[in-house]
């Protein structure tokens, strides 16, 4: 199973797409400074995932919500699901 995420720092209040096999290593690289575009906002929760039998579909869903390149996008989908 391949899963699309949303992190959101608890720090500064930003969000975080992505897409992982193993959302728990992945989560666990995030909050360890091991991911480059994350490392200086940590600490991150996990605020919404999505599972997905694919990788293409998590990719799908992933590219589809960073093209909304909108935070009101993202606190609507966390809010209604």
């Amino acid at each position: 199973m391949f899963y699309f995420y949303i992190l959101k720092s608890k720090k500064f209040g930003t969000y975080y797409i992505g897409i992982s096999g193993n959302i728990e290593e992945r989560w666990k690289a995030h909050n360890n400074g091991l991911v480059k575009s994350t490392k200086y906002k940590r600490p991150w929760s996990v605020v919404h995932k999505e599972g997905f039998s694919t990788l293409k579909q998590a990719r799908k869903r992933e590219l589809y919500m960073k093209s909304l390149k909108s935070r009101k996008a993202i606190e609507g989908l966390i809010k209604h699901i």
